[in-house]
């Protein structure tokens, strides 16, 4: 398009530039560029192998050329047509090739970690084509899932060689699709902690129900692996794990998460008087030890009562013995281990990037994602980060 701008009394002609065209005019400019780099310095490359120019004939000469092959190679300038030097007596050995292979090893790792982190396939697909100058298909992504979740399936299956004596458990509920109907399914997931104050996830299985069968059967997949000697199991109350600890981990002691039996008791407490409750509550586990904190406990109930409070008042009375396990360990580890906190982050993580998915079609396929997610998060800050000083002498 032209046009023309006023200079005096004179109209003199200015040149429109389509800017599109320029830009990929000057990428093609630099692709080529690149290309010709690339390839003058496999041509040097090969010529100090030889130790000859092509077609120079001397006595140094440790081989001969034959031919060449061609090689794509992603760059930031686009994709470039390597022409490879073939050598007959000698390997030809770039260090552009071998670049090339850590650049594809690293694309892969870059993509695989883009899906866990929740990034949507889309979105990896508008990623790639910014950094890499082209787009990575849906079905490329697809083949990188499967290798990491055959990674993640060695990784969910490995033998467990340290000792834990703090284990954490909770089962999260998904969604998956069934016939048309959207139904819940169970993944259950084991954390410990280690003599070396260490956090490490132990177990991801699929859980049809968080009842006794699923439970024995998540307990019999952690024992077979290799975990025993656990001295404390921290979970939000549920009998079908309580009947499963007394069967595969009897010495074990069980310790009630204290902030799932908070919520329980405030769901019985009206809004308006929640806040007061629940200060009760915390006053009950700041006590310096286990008697004190059961003549608190009492003291708590009685005022719950006179509030007419009863069923908060009940649940108190009847559950609050099972949140004092803790005061039989080290008191340096009593803030660690009285809740299921080492799993609320993971929980919250995994949620995240189940919300990006929906629905799952099927348990195996919420597994996966959920233990992939797990893998790399213990590869993180998470898994490296000591979380507990264990030189502390155990008491139990």
């Amino acid at each position: 398009m032209e046009f023309t701008k006023e200079q005096g009394k004179k109209k003199v002609p200015v040149i429109a530039v389509d800017e599109q065209e320029l830009r990929s005019h000057v990428s093609e400019v630099v692709r080529q560029s690149v290309e010709e780099t690339l390839n003058g310095l496999l041509e040097a490359e090969a010529d100090a192998l030889c130790q000859a120019k092509r077609y120079e004939r001397n006595a140094q000469r440790a081989s001969t050329r034959a031919g060449y092959y061609a090689r794509g190679l992603q760059t930031k300038a686009g994709t470039v047509q390597l022409k490879v030097p073939k050598l007959r007596h000698v390997p030809f050995e770039t260090a552009i090739i071998e670049r090339y292979r850590r650049r594809e090893s690293s694309v892969e790792e870059a993509l695989v970690e883009m899906y866990l982190a929740g990034v949507s396939v889309r979105r990896v697909e508008d990623i790639t084509e910014a950094l890499w100058g082209s787009r990575v298909s849906p079905s490329t992504i697809s083949d990188l899932n499967q290798k990491i979740f055959a990674r993640v399936e060695e990784w969910r299956q490995r033998p467990l060689e340290a000792e834990y004596p703090y284990v954490f458990v909770d089962g999260i509920w998904l969604k998956r699709s069934w016939a048309g109907e959207v139904q819940n399914v169970s993944v259950l997931v084991a954390i410990g902690v280690s003599t070396s104050g260490f956090r490490e996830i132990l177990g991801v299985a699929e859980g049809a129900r968080e009842d006794s069968a699923s439970w024995r059967q998540f307990l019999r997949y952690l024992r077979e692996r290799g975990l025993e000697r656990i001295r404390l199991v921290v979970s939000d109350k549920s009998l079908g794990l309580l009947e499963a600890l007394g069967e595969f981990y009897p010495a074990a002691a069980w310790q009630r998460c204290v902030v799932h039996f908070y919520r329980n008791v405030l769901h019985a407490v009206p809004r308006g008087k929640s806040k007061d409750v629940s200060l009760m509550l915390k006053a009950i586990h700041a006590q310096e030890d286990r008697e004190a904190a059961r003549q608190k406990a009492r003291e708590v109930g009685r005022k719950l009562k006179a509030l007419r409070l009863e069923k908060a008042a009940r649940l108190v009375d009847s559950g609050i013995e099972e949140t004092f396990s803790y005061y039989a360990f080290p008191v340096a580890h009593w803030r660690h281990i009285r809740t299921n906190n080492p799993l609320e982050r993971l929980n919250r993580e995994i949620r995240r990037r189940t919300r990006v998915v929906g629905s799952f079609p099927d348990g195996h396929a919420a597994l996966m994602l959920v233990a992939a997610r797990l893998r790399y998060m213990a590869g993180q800050k998470w898994g490296t980060q000591r979380y507990m000083n264990m030189r502390t002498e155990m008491s139990a």
